[in-house]
């Protein structure tokens, strides 16, 4: 089983007011690749926060985050920038689509900004659409489509520069009961079909019992 992330000595603290708060308190466990990990605990555990200093969206106060033995960290905010945009995918509760462009659109900005040519980024770009269940949608602006294709959407966009590694925070908290099956599903395929590496923050029982291993945070730590 090979590493794909190394999560040492973690720790994340904000200042509020005169005081420091310590949200992440000593965190070590790793990531393996081809996995789907869950990460659940209640509100203000610090899931969110993990995950956003796994994805280089925010530093931690100490400690290291290894990717493929590689201390992200050590790199510039230039080069992190880089870094999240090429290796990783997010996915969020809410989707965070453009609306004034097309799933077509929306799904190729990364690759874009990764200086992929437009006719390459619109080729991935449908071939994914289509590999969501979005093949007759591509050209509807946000605006005009359900919830769950919006969020399939986000799950392409996540995927248009083959990420090492997808993030998802509460993927589906914002779904109906169905809509939510429909993606839970969307999410083991590409899991089992392609080898992709996910870690979910997730509340839903269904998706935590079907996770091949699950992380509990209280209060900052592993329990």
């Amino acid at each position: 089983m090979e590493e794909l992330v190394q999560v040492k000595g973690v720790r994340k603290s904000f200042k509020v007011g005169d005081e420091h708060l310590e949200v992440l308190k000593g965190l070590n466990f790793s990531i393996i690749k081809g996995e789907m990990l869950g990460i659940v605990g209640a509100s203000g555990a610090g899931k969110s926060t993990l995950l956003h200093i796994i994805g280089a969206l925010d530093r931690p106060t100490e400690g290291n985050i290894l990717f493929h033995n590689q201390d992200i960290f050590t790199m510039n905010d230039t080069q992190l920038a880089e870094f999240r945009n090429r290796r990783v995918g997010f996915v969020f509760q809410f989707h965070n689509l453009l609306p004034e462009f097309t799933a077509l659109e929306n799904v190729m900005m990364p690759a874009l900004i990764t200086k992929t040519r437009e006719d390459a980024a619109v080729r991935e770009a449908k071939r994914i659409l289509t590999e969501v269940g979005l093949r007759d949608r591509i050209n509807h602006k946000p605006g005009k489509l359900s919830g769950g294709e919006q969020q399939r959407v986000s799950v392409a966009r996540a995927l248009i520069n083959n990420p090492d590694l997808v993030l998802a925070d509460e993927p589906t908290g914002n779904l109906d009961s169905k809509t939510s099956e429909d993606i839970h599903g969307l999410l083991w395929g590409l899991n089992k079909e392609k080898g992709q590496t996910f870690v979910i923050v997730t509340h839903n029982d269904i998706m935590v019992k079907k996770m091949m291993r699950v992380i509990r945070l209280v209060d900052g730590v592993i329990v």
